[in-house]
């Protein structure tokens, strides 16, 4: 046989497996996780209510109630009563501010952040797609959103399980509840302060592909959030404030009543999905259609 003659065998395409973007979502997740930024705003939500928590001690350490007859979240009163209170506490003092702060460093680094180090190219090589890899990026930012709660949550209960008894609980309506179905309204809240946080994950994704340098995308993300809480907070806007993502976020609260108040909860819910809608499909909108050279 001639060399002419001679056919190099075909090599077989090997499948796709329809488990592959469950990896791609794994090794999303591993690399947000492992990023000393990310530990860094993990720690600082859990230090909150250690300060909290201590500051309570202390104040009321004399016998005085805390917060003076001042201000401060609803629950703070109650926490010498009841270390629980202190995990409610905790979540009203992160919510305006750190929680989204560090969600929006996540969401606004997720896109903007790859292309800046020039790998947002290489995995777009692979068979992901930017349908799909848009996909794994909000999912990884919406999981971070559930975990950041959560560890904010964990510290709390820790803390308000050493420095202050537990026991029953006294809902906001003033009926008494066991510790155990206590625990599960802890986790409800979680879970409610968790869910308001997708509007500004969709939010900061959106503000990502806009942009090829992280930093001005999570700068980005971040001033738009203290702009729009301020703007909640200016009577003369009270017809457009029931449409800023903020507006219903403390409505958590109403997961302490007997029986429950879902009103507010309800519109936080519709509110923050609705700004996931638009959000994620435009940030959808431009990332198929912008051109990646980096």
């Amino acid at each position: 046989m001639s060399r002419a003659e001679v056919v190099e065998p075909v090599q077989p395409v090997r499948p796709v497996s329809p488990l592959w973007p469950l990896g791609l979502l794994r090794n999303e997740l591993v690399t947000t996780f492992r990023r000393w930024r990310t530990l860094a705003l993990l720690a600082v939500l859990a230090g909150v209510p250690v300060l909290v928590g201590i500051a309570v001690k202390i104040e009321t350490g004399d016998g005085a109630s805390p917060g003076g007859g001042g201000g401060g979240p609803a629950f703070i009163s109650q926490i010498t009563n009841n270390g629980l209170f202190l995990v409610f506490t905790a979540l009203a003092a992160t919510l305006p501010f750190f929680l989204p702060m560090a969600i929006g460093v996540v969401a606004g680094d997720a896109i903007a952040g790859e292309a800046n180090s020039g790998t947002l190219r290489y995995l777009l090589v692979a068979p992901a797609g930017r349908t799909r890899l848009l996909l794994t990026k909000y999912a990884t930012v919406v999981i971070f959103c559930l975990a950041a709660t959560l560890v904010v949550a964990v510290s709390a209960l820790t803390v308000g399980a050493l420095l202050f008894p537990l026991g029953d609980l006294t809902t906001i309506s003033g009926t008494q509840i066991s510790f155990a179905e206590g625990l599960g309204r802890v986790l409800s809240i979680a879970l409610a302060v968790a869910a308001s946080l997708i509007g500004v994950a969709a939010l900061g994704l959106f503000v990502s592909t806009m942009t090829g340098s992280g930093i001005a995308a999570m700068a980005t993300t971040v001033g738009l959030l203290i702009t729009v809480q301020i703007l909640d907070q200016i009577p003369q806007l009270h017809a457009l404030q029931p449409y800023f993502f903020s507006h219903y976020w403390l409505s958590f609260a109403d997961l302490m009543r007997e029986p429950v108040y879902w009103d507010d909860l309800t519109k936080n819910l519709g509110l923050q999905a609705l700004y996931a809608a638009v959000f994620g499909s435009a940030a959808w909108a431009r990332f198929t259609a912008k051109d990646i050279t980096a």
